[in-house]
């Protein structure tokens, strides 16, 4: 088997359990897919080294373009989508997102290393330690200008690490007494937009690094993306619907420590 092809079959079963996390646990399915991606390009050796983890990031996105609209026409159809606040949340983590993904190019590669590593960190501790029974306090959504602001940063952060922003947009809004139905609703739209627009700043700043002829659409590497879409799509009902019959609290608790062993790779690797 060719590495090329060997790199599509790898990336077929990675998008397959993606798929199945992103719909049993409602996370981003780029925390799975960046370290496990970067793997995959450091042992095949297909890419020069000091920029596999930004590709891994930017194929991250562009896949979550097409896992995320699914899960966007579902929430919607549910009416779990705020319209009133969305348009104001979608303009900022848009912004986020193109502004990162043009900076994509200015960073260290150790230091995307490092951002993404104590990002995930954090997010596994909030996972971990989350419970059903938490009763927030109630707070007043703020001005749109003031959320607008907020949103932006949190899309930056999530296009830097290749994450469609659940994991950061949920807790954000419920902290201001979002219903979390609504939150998750709100979170699975902007989903899209910050991997459509973070996914625009990395292929045009990648331009200059790789050629449409070797297989990149900018940093986007188009192998890996296919590989992962043709799976992701069809596993992510598969598991919403395992929500119901599996301890999601408990395999929640097993993925957080995953993540810490992972965002620990990565920062050593």
């Amino acid at each position: 088997m060719s590495d090329m092809m060997l790199l599509i079959v790898l990336c077929a079963l990675l998008g397959a359990g993606v798929g199945f996390l992103a719909g049993l646990l409602g996370i981003g399915g780029g925390l799975v897919i960046v370290p496990i991606l970067t793997a995959i390009l450091l042992h095949l050796d297909l890419l020069p080294a000091g920029q596999v983890v930004v590709v891994a990031i930017a194929t991250s996105l562009a896949s979550i373009l097409f896992t995320s609209t699914s899960s966007a026409i579902a929430h919607h159809k549910n009416g779990n989508v705020p319209w009133d606040l969305a348009p104001w949340i979608m303009t900022g983590v848009a912004a986020g997102a193109l502004i990162s993904g043009f900076m994509a190019a200015l960073l260290p590669e150790q230091v995307v290393r490092i951002v993404f590593a104590v990002s995930v960190v954090l997010i596994a501790l909030k996972m971990f330690f989350s419970s059903k029974n938490d009763s927030p306090k109630q707070r007043e959504i703020p001005n749109k200008g003031v959320l607008t602001t907020f949103t932006t940063i949190t899309g930056g952060l999530s296009a830097m690490i290749g994450i469609g922003g659940g994991a950061l947009l949920v807790p954000l809004l419920t902290f201001f007494s979002i219903d979390i139905k609504k939150a998750i609703g709100c979170a699975s739209v902007c989903g899209i937009v910050i991997a459509l627009f973070g996914s625009i700043g990395y292929v045009s700043s990648g331009v200059g690094y790789f050629s449409l002829n070797d297989g990149f659409a900018g940093f986007v590497y188009l192998p890996a993306l296919l590989g992962i879409v043709s799976t992701s799509w069809f596993t992510a009902p598969l598991g919403a619907k395992a929500t119901n019959h599996l301890p999601v609290a408990t395999i929640k608790k097993i993925f957080a420590a995953l993540l810490v062993v992972m965002a620990a790779n990565m920062t050593l690797a």
